[in-house]
Order: structure tokens, then sequence, then C-alpha cells
């Protein structure tokens, strides 16, 4: 079944430990069988353990090499901060940009990588939405009504979950009126990268309507868990909370988990459009003779057959055909870019959530 394994993911993430599904010996490129490592953010526990196998077993048909893909899974700032220090990542699928960016800062992948793949290295979007306890007994519809007084809102901490950074993002364009697009059709995608690459402006960042919204904001939040899922557990099983926000497949997947009859999904009017990229670990892999099979695995997640796969656990596929396959299950958001409303992620990483940046200053921790 499907959701089978996520039970256990949750228990590994309540214990603060990393996710590893192992098998297989490490050989060079070119022997009967490879392992690979996937460091990944917390979100995608499950649906990679869906698209390893079927990755597998393609490989081994085209090549006739057997490849095993090990996986670990914590907070996507966290994530990068481990490949920086020695975890030998053939690939990164990590949250936000930013957190490949320090790898490659680091040396261990070169520069441009978001280059190598389609679509920015990303090769599927998610977005922010909130999920309530049944029946909405606090009328939770939009980024507004987060603040309201007696409103406990469980969110996971920007300092290092990627989920966390694009809540803050969101609520913080939201609150600015920040521009969105429809994001569903191949218009509304060419007109968000083109004014991405034209914005030169950023007037959002001195709004002071959205830094009023994301202080209070933090108010609101009992604790900040280091990942997304650690926030699921939180919330979904420990009962604390009146809101959850955070990615949209996890909220799917709680809603999957622990009951249709106890959480509702409520989508905000405006959200951010979240670009999980990906990328292979140059030095790793030359290093461990594993760059073919690291690359054909991050390949392989823009075909159909991985493009549908992404649509079923609720991550919104970049192919539009798949896309509206699936439309019904993706509710129509007018999303914002972080290149367009922010000038990218070097920019909000400084800004924002740098030390000493905005959230060091507004976030006071609860007592």
């Amino acid at each position: 079944m499907r959701m089978s394994g996520m039970k256990a993911g949750l228990a590994v993430a309540l214990l603060g430990f990393v996710t590893l599904a192992v098998g297989g010996l490490k050989h060079a490129e070119g022997g009967q069988s490879v392992t690979l490592l996937n460091v990944s953010y917390d979100a995608t526990r499950e649906f990679y353990e869906s698209v390893n196998d079927a990755f597998a077993a393609d490989y081994l048909k085209k090549t006739g090499t057997r490849v095993t893909i090990e996986q670990s899974h914590g907070g996507s700032g966290k994530q990068a901060l481990s490949v920086v220090n020695g975890l030998q990542a053939d690939v990164v699928t990590l949250g936000l940009a930013w957190d490949i960016d320090a790898i490659a800062r680091a040396g261990l992948l070169k520069q441009g990588w978001q280059d190598k793949f389609p679509y920015n290295s990303a090769p599927y979007t998610s977005t922010i939405a909130f999920l309530v306890r049944k029946g909405n007994p606090k009328h939770i519809h939009d980024w507004s009504d987060l603040l309201k007084p007696g409103v406990q809102v469980i969110a996971a901490n920007p300092k290092s979950s990627g989920a966390a950074r694009w809540v803050f993002l969101g609520l913080w364009g939201a609150a600015g009126g920040a521009k969105t697009y429809d994001l569903a059709t191949k218009e509304g995608l060419a007109a968000s990268i083109a004014d991405g690459k034209a914005a030169k402006d950023f007037p959002i960042y001195k709004n002071a309507a959205s830094l009023e919204a994301v202080t209070e904001l933090y108010r609101h939040v009992p604790v900040l868990d280091t990942g997304g899922r650690g926030a699921t557990v939180t919330f979904a099983q420990k009962g604390i909370g009146d809101v959850l926000v955070n990615w949209e497949n996890e909220l799917y997947l709680a809603t999957d988990e622990f009951g249709k009859d106890k959480f509702e999904i409520v989508y905000p009017s405006t959200s951010v459009l979240a670009e999980p990229p990906v990328a292979v670990v140059d030095s790793i892999v030359d290093k461990k003779g594993t760059r073919a099979a690291a690359t054909a695995y991050l390949d392989y997640l823009y075909t159909l057959e991985a493009q549908d796969t992404i649509a079923q656990w609720h991550y919104r596929p970049r192919n539009i055909d798949v896309y509206k396959k699936y439309a019904s299950t993706f509710p129509a958001v007018k999303l914002f870019t972080v290149d367009q409303a922010f000038g990218g992620w070097p920019r909000v990483q400084k800004t924002f959530f740098a030390d000493g940046g905005v959230f060091d200053q507004i976030y006071k921790p609860a007592k």
C-alpha cells in the first residue's frame, strides 16, 4: 500500500533520526551493482521509496546494472550541512536552491548546477497550505487568520527547514501583495519565468505589513521543529496546535495516515511557488564512480512515468499533460515566485535567514 511506510517515517522523525533505506553493495560503475545515496528533505520519504524501485527496474533493463538507492531525510538546511561535513551523497534532492548552493560553495559540486536539468533542476513544484482540525473550529481560511488571537500555529524552524522558509516567504509575499501567476498553464509559467529574469526592484523587502505579519505569526508558534515532518508529528500525532502550515503534499499524507475524519486541508488565496531542486554531487560521484547512475536517477524524475508518480504523491508535476490529468487534486491557487517577488534565493537568505537576519530579529522563543 502506498501509505504503509509513513508511520515508520513519522516515528523516525519523532526520535530525531535520519531514515536510511539500505540495500545492496557499493561497487564502481561498470560492475554488476551500484549503490547511490539520495540526501533529501523531510517530506519526500514516501515518494522516493515509491520511485526508487521503478527507477531501479528501468536502469537494470537499460544497462544490466543493479542499482540500490539509500535515502537520508531531515530538515533541508541540516541535510545540506551534513553533506558539506562529509555525508557521501551521490545526489541531493533538497527543499530549496539555497541549500544546494551551500554545497556548491563548499566545492562539492560545480557552479551552474541548476542548468544541468530542466526547469532550474526542479522536476516538480509544491506550495504551502494549511491543515486544520475537522470542522475548522478556528475558522482559518487565509494567512491573516493565522494571526487571530487564540490561534496556535505549528510550523518548522526556518533556520533548519526548507518547508519553514517557504512558509515564511508565503506569508511575507501574501501580506505584501506579491504579483501572482496561474502556473497551471504554459502561459502563466512562461510569464513568471520572464518576469523573474527581468525584475530589478523588489520593494516587498521594505513592506511594513509583511514585517508585522511574520512577527505576529511566530508569536503564535509554541515550538519550532527542525523539519517539516517533525512539525506534522507535533500537530497530527501529538495533537498540539490549531493549524499546521507545511508543504502541500505533507498535508495530504497526514490526512491519509491519520484520517480524513480528523483533519481538513485549507488553501490560502495566494501562496508561494516552491521549487525543490535536485543535483548530482560532482566530487562524490567522481570519487565513487557513480556519475552515470546518479545522472540517470535524476533524469528519470522527468519521465512520464515518474511525473505520474509525482502527482500521485501530491507534488505538482512539471509536465503540463500530467498536471492536467491530476488537475482535480490540485486546487487552483494564485502563486508568486521567489525570483520575481524577491530577486532569488541569495538575497532572500541574506535578508531573512542568515545569522542576524530578519528572522533572528523577530523571533522570541515561547517561555
